[in-house]
């Protein structure tokens, strides 16, 4: 499979992503930082893209995502918009780049939209930064929370854990959520959660909540996109899963299907990476939406004894 030729790519909107979580259809995105792999995201059928700043560390070689700049995300996310004209883009708003001021974070938004071509951002933290995301949203940008674990406030947590197995995690979790929801994002990103609490999040609050790496009962799943391919060297999540090895038996079979490697190559531009990314992508769409990804093998397991004391928070 191809996936879905350009031309026939209708962007999702607003509308789009609220009726899907009323429907129960998971919405699948993925990060793409450039022009080639923003073109295979597209074709592969992405409900939506994220230009997130961990392009930083997968695309420009930093340890962490804190170095990154807005002008190295600009540039990032222009170059991805010119690859995916046709896809609802999310800008990934880098460390200092809305933290300090409301005319900062407004300003910082403004230039993914105006200079990149994004329909909306993200930007981490919950009751800390919710005065800013309020302004961003009153200023007309969609904004998109993030909480859980937030990597450029992965010290605060002592390195990369998990999140929400307490009721103390998951109560600040919860709280954080719904004063964002409050203040007008329009959805929310978990990221390193078991199941059960993301889960409760999603059913607690009235706007979509995708994960990445918080199981199968949030409204969508999201992967970098160096791990579904598996092109970057560095730590590889628990949850993140390499579409690689499931696609080149079908990109084998499309090459063995002509007598002229040639032809694919400059007439359909099909016989390399791109066509395996492409079929890599929509694989993970394909089970995201038949709610096959990520399953219990892709998801941070919790104790009983854990989950049981859980239950005991008033938000549960």
């Amino acid at each position: 499979m191809f996936g879905k030729n350009a031309e026939s790519v209708q962007k999702r909107t607003l509308i789009d992503f609220r009726k899907m979580k009323d429907n129960g259809e998971p919405v699948a995105w993925i990060t793409a930082y450039d022009f080639p792999l923003s073109q295979c995201a597209e074709a592969a059928g992405v409900d939506m893209i994220l230009i997130g700043d961990s392009g930083g560390m997968v695309q420009l070689g930093y340890q962490t995502t804190n170095p990154v700049t807005m002008d190295e995300m600009i540039t990032l996310s222009k170059s991805v918009r010119r690859g995916a004209p046709n896809t609802f883009l999310v800008g990934d708003m880098p460390q200092g780049s809305y933290e300090v001021s409301k005319e900062t974070a407004i300003s910082s938004a403004l230039r993914f939209v105006k200079e990149a071509g994004c329909d909306a951002v993200k930007c981490e933290g919950g009751r800390r930064v919710v005065d800013k995301v309020k302004a961003m949203v009153d200023a007309g940008i969609l904004v998109i929370g993030h909480l859980g674990l937030t990597p450029q406030s992965t010290a605060s947590f002592g390195g990369y854990r998990v999140q929400g197995k307490t009721v103390a995690t998951f109560d600040e979790i919860m709280e954080d959520a719904l004063a964002l929801q409050e203040a007008g994002i329009f959805s929310l990103l978990l990221e390193a959660m078991p199941n059960a609490p993301a889960a409760k999040v999603a059913k607690k609050l009235k706007i979509p909540v995708y994960g990445i790496g918080a199981g199968d009962g949030v409204d969508g799943q999201l992967l970098i996109m160096h791990d579904l391919l598996g092109l970057y060297s560095g730590f590889r999540p628990w949850f993140a899963k390499c579409y690689i090895p499931q696609s080149i038996s079908s990109y084998l079979n499309h090459i063995q299907s002509t007598e002229d490697v040639r032809k694919l190559g400059r007439e359909e531009q099909s016989d390399g990476l791109g066509f395996i990314a492409r079929e890599a992508i929509a694989a993970y769409v394909e089970e995201v939406k038949l709610h096959k990804f990520p399953g219990s093998q892709y998801s941070y397991p919790i104790k009983p004894e854990e989950l049981d004391n859980l239950k005991k928070s008033k938000y549960w």
